[in-house]
């Protein structure tokens, strides 16, 4: 795989604004279990229709071959629009959580950040194998499952994972930090397999954090909060499983 390939891969990876933890907030301990799980079901029902996104502009951006072949060009037109790609979702971010709890702005906003997200994800998915590119959903899939699963259950048991909340933040500013660094003093195959070994530690936690959030602290109008957070928590951790693509 050209350089090209893994400095996009690179790019890709590290233009995702990161799901920042947000500090817990208590919920009234005496809630009604339908509402709580009302407020789940329209979270993942939110999600189900992000990630079908996300995954059809992808397979679009991967049949279409002058799309791939246009950002591996390396031309000043190719360099532009990926310019433009990268800082997309960070011009989107603050409007979206300012406008969070105002409907139906805050629906308009996240399915604008969702775009941004999702062509993030399938410029960068059109640069790596088919193989590569298989083989990184099926790890996240079973990733994601795994770990809701087991935080349902931990949650259902009494466990809470606020705990991760200083070590996640912590994690996250160090990895961004990293990130900078790579963009201008690359440390090639060593610096991509180090950043797709501690996003998966750290994303993977995320989603436990995220969940936990979602089943026991979240209010019931924060459901645009809720679902982006667990959103980008996946697609995070699918760009560390690609990322390793471009080493290969």
């Amino acid at each position: 795989m050209s350089k090209l390939e893994v400095d996009l891969e690179l790019g890709a990876a590290a233009e995702m604004p990161a799901a920042v933890p947000r500090a817990p907030k208590k919920v009234a301990e005496e809630e009604d279990p339908r509402l709580r799980w009302a407020f789940v079901r329209k979270v993942y029902a939110i999600l189900a229709l992000q990630f079908a996104f996300t995954a059809a502009l992808a397979a679009v951006a991967c049949l279409v071959h002058p799309i791939p072949r246009f950002f591996l060009a390396g031309s000043v037109a190719s360099w532009s629009v990926f310019i433009t790609i990268i800082l997309a979702p960070f011009l989107v971010m603050w409007p979206m959580l300012k406008y969070r709890q105002k409907h139906p702005v805050n629906l308009w906003m996240l399915a604008l950040f969702t775009l941004c997200i999702s062509t993030s994800v399938a410029v960068a998915s059109s640069t790596v194998a088919g193989k590569a590119l298989l083989q990184a959903a099926i790890l996240t899939a079973v990733a994601v499952a795994g770990l809701t699963l087991f935080t349902f259950w931990a949650a259902n048991r009494g466990y809470d994972f606020t705990f991760m909340f200083p070590f996640l933040f912590t994690s996250l500013l160090v990895l961004l930090v990293y990130l900078l660094i790579q963009m201008f003093v690359p440390l090639g195959r060593v610096g991509v397999t180090i950043y797709g070994c501690v996003a998966t530690v750290l994303f993977s936690a995320f989603i436990v954090f995220d969940t936990n959030m979602l089943v026991k602290h979240h209010t019931y109008n924060e459901y645009v909060v809720a679902a982006i957070s667990l959103y980008l928590d996946v697609i995070n951790l699918f760009m560390a499983q690609l990322s390793f693509a471009a080493i290969q």
